[in-house]
């Protein structure tokens, strides 16, 4: 049988993906047999990509596929090991076949994935025939579906680097006008990297370390500012709206009574003035609230509101109940290359 012809070159690379030399070399080696050359490339596959698994992927995309009707979102994120094949067509392609892959089959952890099947092969197979192709790691690190039988799904992806899936409940008659507020919601929170939907969401040790942290940071601050002669900033009692009791606010309000009668200003008029200074309490004490929780952030698209109000004005009936957020490598440590050092051992210097 004859070997690689530019005939069975060409068929086999268009049926395998690989490139041209690779598709020449394992027809050459197969006798020109389609078939047993398709085989040699998914061997020889798996031998390249156990040589490149210990490769560290760090970085690639992340991918959102949000279905028809926006009841479910599925976000993945693929890891490569340099930028420059993140922006590969076929790099592009995959992490966009995987994706609806998880979406289909309910994936929600890699292990998972790996057992399935996908185009009529085994998942790892799948994967390490597109390390081959490719000539890179490539790693599925994170995946998960977010669905809502009674309300919208949508989510927004940066320049595949952050992405975020936000989850609503809303009216019937408001389902078209949520779907577009979750996007710019979705926006908002690929910026401004919110860890929970509210203050409600953070947890109590959280909350006292930093608590602590921030008394500590607005003290130091203040003796710079002692220095420089300028005015001191004033140092919250509380970080957050939660540990606001109504007792804290009472007692607050009771202070500022305090002030305005040794202050001597009317009676008559503290009820003017108290709102306004109650409120400023609240900024001065919910700053990890403004920091932490996605509801209480200034919302970016309108700085004269909060996320929450923004929420409100669109439609009472629209409530947040889910919110993920992948941000590209987040947690794998990646190491520190001497760029010249680099070259001049490849120079053998």
């Amino acid at each position: 049988m004859a070997g690689a012809t530019p005939k069975l070159i060409k068929e086999l690379r268009e049926k395998s993906g690989a490139g041209m030399l690779d598709c020449k070399n394992a027809l050459n080696e197969c006798n020109g047999d389609l078939d047993e050359a398709m085989k040699y490339l998914r061997e020889s596959g798996l031998a390249k990509a156990a040589k490149k698994a210990g490769n560290l992927a760090a970085e690639g995309l992340i991918t959102i596929l949000v279905n028809d009707d926006s009841t479910k979102a599925t976000m993945t994120e693929i890891n490569s090991q340099t930028d420059f094949v993140a922006k590969n067509d076929q790099f592009i392609a995959l992490t966009n076949e995987v994706t609806a892959h998880v979406q289909a089959e309910g994936c929600t952890e890699r292990e998972e994935l790996l057992k399935t099947t996908i185009n009529g092969v085994n998942f790892e197979e799948y994967l390490n025939s597109k390390i081959a192709t490719i000539g890179e790691n490539i790693v599925t690190r994170k995946m998960v579906t977010v669905s809502s039988d009674n309300g919208i799904v949508n989510g927004y992806v940066h320049l595949g680097k952050v992405g975020v899936i936000l989850a609503a409940t809303c009216a019937d008659g408001a389902k078209e006008k949520t779907k577009d507020l979750l996007k710019k919601v979705a926006m908002h929170a690929a910026s401004m990297k919110p860890s929970v939907i509210s203050y409600k969401d953070l947890d109590p040790a959280f909350i006292e370390s930093e608590n602590k942290a921030i008394i500590a940071d607005i003290e130091k601050e203040n003796e710079e500012l002692v220095r420089l002669g300028k005015p001191l900033k004033r140092i919250p009692e509380f970080v957050t709206r939660g540990q606001l009791t109504d007792e804290a606010l009472a007692k607050a309000e009771a202070e500022m009574k305090e002030e305005l009668k040794a202050s001597g200003k009317p009676e008559k008029i503290w009820d003017k003035i108290i709102p306004g200074q109650i409120a400023r309490f609240i900024e001065d004490n919910t700053q990890l609230d403004k920091t932490h929780a996605l509801l209480s952030q200034t919302y970016v698209m309108d700085d004269s509101m909060t996320v929450e109000q923004a929420i409100k004005a669109c439609d009472e009936s629209i409530e947040i109940v889910e919110y993920v957020r992948f941000e590209l490598g987040e947690g794998i440590e990646k190491k520190e290359e001497d760029f010249a050092a680099e070259v001049a051992a490849q120079m053998g210097k």
